[in-house]
């Protein structure tokens, strides 16, 4: 059976989904498999939510849109309550923790945070934001997220993506050589918080 894999990725404009997207889709094409990126700018300028829907597949994509994704990120509130269209009791949730504040209140009334959505196969909470701050630079967010993705997703290796972003950024790369060094701990580093995460069965 082909292997095909939607994902879903949302946030605020000014986040990187789009960039995270397109980088994820080159990977894709690269690693000589079928990729798709949609992006849907929305009116995140104008306070919306911006969301990248991307499908890779061993196979052709047969249609650009999809009702439920098998990976939904959420990188904002807002993003929690615009993707839970897309989630199914085979979508794998992944959210930053460090901008959203889970519900914890157990449906008695009294809600403390974001309803996140309950029948996801698996939830998993990544401070993304959080250690990007502490341990490299804000900039690198979204390559956080970048290698979470790729983590969860497991149809695209480490070498193809980093073969896509010196595509995308070689030349800010040469120009700063630091730059590179802190994507690539980016990617890392989101590999490594999803990999605890599903070793703790979180």
């Amino acid at each position: 059976m082909a292997r095909l894999v939607k994902i879903a990725i949302a946030g605020e404009g000014g986040q990187g989904v789009q960039a995270i997207g397109d980088v994820l889709a080159e990977a894709g094409n690269a690693a000589g498999k079928e990729a798709l990126y949609i992006p849907n700018f929305g009116v995140e300028q104008r306070g919306g939510v911006s969301i990248a829907f991307v499908q890779i597949s061993e196979e052709q994509i047969g249609s650009p849109k999809f009702a439920s994704g098998d990976i939904v990120i959420a990188l904002s509130e807002r993003a929690v309550a615009r993707t839970k269209q897309y989630v199914t009791k085979d979508t794998l949730f992944v959210y930053d923790s460090s901008l959203i504040t889970a519900d914890t209140s157990n449906g008695d009334g009294k809600a403390s945070g974001v309803e996140l959505p309950r029948e996801a196969k698996q939830i998993i909470a990544i401070p993304a934001t959080e250690v990007a701050k502490q341990e490299l630079i804000p900039r690198v967010f979204n390559m956080i997220v970048l290698g979470a993705t790729i983590r969860a997703a497991g149809i695209i290796d480490m070498q193809t993506i980093r073969g896509a972003l010196e595509h995308k950024l070689g030349k800010k790369f040469v120009e700063n050589p630091k730059l590179r060094e802190l994507n690539y701990q980016a990617l890392d580093r989101g590999v490594e918080l999803v990999e605890k995460a599903l070793q703790e069965g979180r």
